[in-house]
């Protein structure tokens, strides 16, 4: 199975479609950690800013969806998508992966999350990251719309069985990866 893993869109379906297209198109799930369709009022418009537009793609998507609510997402949010926004966090299982997803503004995770999940994926920072810590792979996919790393790289991930890989949207290069 492969997941695609995608977070602060900010209403972006210019990043969306360039992500969409170039990656998660081939994959066979979608994740989304949060900050949907609203830009915030900490960030810029981001380019392609039409929260609607980016709406209409996610409810017309023929592929499962799962999306965690983050910091800038709103009730009003819910009433326009098709999809649940799971909140505070949302639990997938896998043959190989145990999957505990949560937007990441939240820093305090649940005490027992590190001994039941080998997989902990994360927004909010807008920064790729990935890492591996006693057992634990730690996953934020960083953001294809608002990238804040240095310099700019709007970034997603992809996962399969046996490896993790964070793409540059704009370039194609691997950010970063890990293998099992």
């Amino acid at each position: 199975m492969k997941i695609g893993i995608i977070s602060d869109t900010h209403g972006s379906i210019t990043a969306w479609e360039k992500a969409y297209e170039n990656y998660l198109i081939h994959t066979d799930l979608i994740i989304h950690c949060g900050d949907v369709l609203y830009h915030g009022p900490r960030n810029p418009l981001p380019d392609g800013y039409k929260p609607n537009e980016l709406c209409t793609r996610f409810n017309n998507l023929d592929k499962p969806l799962v999306f965690v609510r983050g910091n800038c997402d709103a009730e009003v949010d819910q009433m326009v998508l098709d999809h649940p926004l799971e909140a505070p966090s949302a639990h997938l299982f896998t043959d190989h992966w145990r999957i505990f997803v949560h937007h990441g503004h939240h820093t305090e995770l649940p005490v027992k999350t590190t001994e039941h999940y080998n997989l902990i994926i994360s927004g909010h920072t807008h920064l790729p990251s990935l890492n591996e810590a006693a057992g634990v792979v730690y996953l934020n996919p960083g953001s294809p719309s608002v990238p804040k790393n240095e310099p700019k790289t709007p970034t997603i991930a992809v996962i399969d069985e046996a490896a993790i890989v964070i793409w540059n949207i704009d370039t194609g290069e691997a950010v970063q990866s890990w293998r099992k």
